[in-house]
């Protein structure tokens, strides 16, 4: 049984439009091949319990449905800000490795990206499946404003944050059961391809 955590240093790096969609909760999941610099050249999930690290710089809004697609501020190649914002940390409660475009394509109405996104994601390494993760996403009891590190950067998924931020008094974003059911209906269109992760 998991032990929840009471602080953690791990973090998902995601783009912020997503990290903002998971905290508001407008979304439960992420789509993800991994980054170029991810051990072993594929996504692996390495903690099932992170926090939320939004990133800027790769955000592409033609690959987001338009409410998205409109909340994306350009940067330029290589800029990151001086502080990041950690509003809140999640739970991955399923893994889903998929390459059935169709099923992907189900899934559609349950994520903020859009039909070139998938297309898009499938067709980079095709011998690779997409990984669906689901998050049950909590709010920090206060946002934090961290230092940004050049050890953050780059393309990949995890990093270890310099000092831990405290987890307890965080609040979750959807209720038990407005939760449960929004997995249910994933599970269904996926059908037996998921697992629930045991880290």
């Amino acid at each position: 049984m998991l032990i929840p955590l009471t602080t953690t240093l791990h973090a998902l790096k995601e783009w912020a439009v997503a990290v903002n969609a998971l905290e508001s909760g407008q979304t439960i999941m992420l789509l993800r091949k991994g980054g170029i610099h991810e051990r072993h050249g594929r996504f692996q999930v390495a903690h099932e319990q992170v926090l939320l690290y939004p990133t800027y710089e790769h955000q592409q809004p033609f690959l987001l449905k338009a409410e998205y697609a409109n909340l994306v501020c350009p940067v330029t190649p290589g800029w990151h800000p001086e502080t990041v914002r950690i509003g809140g940390w999640a739970k991955i409660t399923d893994i889903m490795p998929i390459s059935d475009e169709s099923t992907v394509s189900a899934l559609l109405p349950f994520h903020i990206w859009n039909e070139s996104f998938i297309s898009d994601r499938l067709n980079w390494k095709p011998r690779q499946p997409l990984y669906i993760l689901l998050l049950r996403t909590y709010k920090l009891p206060q946002v934090e404003e961290i230092f940004y590190r050049h050890e953050y950067g780059g393309c990949k998924s995890w990093i270890d944050l310099a000092q831990p931020l405290k987890l307890q008094g965080s609040q979750p974003v959807l209720s038990d059961s407005k939760y449960t059911q929004l997995v249910e209906e994933i599970r269904k269109i996926v059908g037996d391809k998921f697992y629930v992760p045991s880290l």
